[in-house]
């Protein structure tokens, strides 16, 4: 079942929070590249003191304990939200979508 999932996640392209059991760490934003057999090929970065780095790693389908992945983020502070009628003209549902079922 984690396999499935962990292929699709790597189908999708999505950033991922992955938590090794064995290391007990958690590896944040990092983009499942490959699956072969056991093995699941992750690409990340991290910042270390004065630089950024980027890192591939290999890990073992088994020491993969939890995946997570962000579905939704929110601003924080004083910001007014979107709401549909603030979206252009071409991209509103129109009202006349479901015509009244009721004709008088």
């Amino acid at each position: 079942m984690l396999h499935r999932k962990i292929y699709q996640l790597c189908c999708d392209g999505r950033e991922v929070w992955i938590f090794l059991r064995d290391q007990q760490r958690w590896i944040e934003r990092a983009r499942i590249l490959d699956i072969e057999g056991d093995l699941v090929t992750l690409r990340y970065e991290t910042e270390e003191e004065d630089e950024n780095c980027s890192w591939e790693e290999m890990v073992r389908l088994e020491s993969i304990g939890a995946v997570t992945q962000k579905l939704a983020a929110v601003p924080k502070g004083n910001v007014e939200p979107a709401v549909s009628d603030d979206c252009p003209e071409a991209e509103q549902i129109p009202n006349n979508r479901f015509p009244d079922s009721n004709p008088d």
